[in-house]
């Protein structure tokens, strides 16, 4: 555990370090015409370097060998990770919202066990919805398949 954390939190720091160096740059002072581009990643970014810096000296002061994760722990993991790995995959093919039908149908059954009806109600429903919000009302072009290419859209 404290070998995972080590890594995650200098990992972090690191990463929070490049954002405040471009933050940096795009400058963080306060103009007329309110916050420069740079304040709001700057503040957010050292929030996140100091925060890991604490985590990683309570780390190196620990004692603890407790694993990170066990084999067992991998399982629901790779059950959350699956799905939504072929969800990305399958949007570029079949577009974001049968992708998204597919991916809350087979999450809902596979893990949530949920009954057909809910099932079904819901893939179908959460990505029409979704598709009248993004396309029709606020006119926020997503990825496209086959289906709304023939449904004229």
């Amino acid at each position: 555990m404290r070998a995972a954390d080590s890594i995650t939190a200098s990992i972090l720091m690191a990463l929070g370090g490049i954002v405040i160096f471009d933050a940096l740059r795009l400058g963080i002072g306060w103009g007329t015409d309110g916050p420069g581009s740079g304040f709001f990643p700057f503040w957010l970014a050292l929030i996140m370097v100091v925060t890991c810096a604490v985590i990683l000296l309570q780390t190196l002061r620990s004692r603890s060998d407790e694993k990170f994760v066990t084999l067992q722990q991998l399982g629901p993991v790779f059950k959350v990770i699956g799905p939504a790995t072929a969800m990305v995959l399958l949007t570029e093919f079949v577009g974001l919202y049968v992708a998204a039908a597919l991916y809350l149908g087979i999450y809902m059954r596979w893990v949530g066990r949920h009954s057909w009806i809910t099932v079904i109600v819901l893939a179908v429903s959460v990505p029409v919805l979704t598709f009248m919000i993004f396309e029709l009302w606020f006119l926020v072009p997503m990825p496209k398949g086959p289906l709304e290419d023939w449904l004229g859209y």
